[in-house]
């Protein structure tokens, strides 16, 4: 077997090992969550730092723009996209606080944070998911690793099976879109 499928085959393997834990479960309720929050009028923020501040943008692309029908824009936003921002925090306070600063800036009660860590130990992330929930939103987390720190600090987290940043945020990548299916689908449901 070559590289390209022994890597390839991994990823499928996380994937399977996540749905035989019933990772579909938490999934759902995930949905179920960033839902409510949309149709009482509220707003999902995103954070995450390197290929999870792309994921994190990804998934805000999908939720703004479209990801499978035409449809309303849906209130969401990266709190990875502003260099003017994330530097300012990062040199006037430190880098743990560019999530956290932005949150007391923007969330509020009702409000849904997707945080996505690989360790589940990022200390920006945990502190944007604890000054979430000091403000009432509903905290979301994307782990690996065993879930870290993020696992008890969010209310609801999905945990990759692997240690592998690569194939935990393939998985990720994966269950971002999933969420956005279901939660586009069932918010514009006829």
């Amino acid at each position: 077997m070559g590289d390209v499928e022994r890597q390839i085959r991994r990823s499928i393997e996380v994937k399977q090992a996540f749905l035989a834990s019933g990772g579909e479960k938490i999934v759902e309720k995930m949905a179920a969550a960033v839902l409510k929050a949309l149709r009482k009028g509220k707003r999902v923020y995103i954070c995450g730092n390197g290929g999870s501040a792309a994921d994190s943008q990804h998934i805000a692309g999908e939720l703004v723009g479209r990801f499978m029908m035409e449809r309303a824009p849906l209130p969401c936003v990266a709190l990875t996209t502003d260099t003017s921002i994330l530097t300012c925090l990062a040199n006037d306070y430190s880098f743990d606080s560019v999530f956290e600063r932005q949150v007391n800036a923007h969330v509020r009660k009702g409000d849904v944070l997707l945080a996505l860590s690989t360790s589940g130990n990022s200390p920006n992330v945990l502190l944007a998911v604890a000054a979430a929930k000091k403000r009432g939103a509903v905290t979301i987390g994307f782990s690996g690793r065993g879930g870290g720190k993020l696992l008890k600090a969010a209310d609801l987290c999905l945990v990759a099976p692997d240690d592998q940043s690569a194939r935990i945020q393939e998985l990720h990548i994966t269950c971002g879109h999933v969420l956005c299916d279901l939660v586009e689908k069932r918010y514009f449901a006829k």
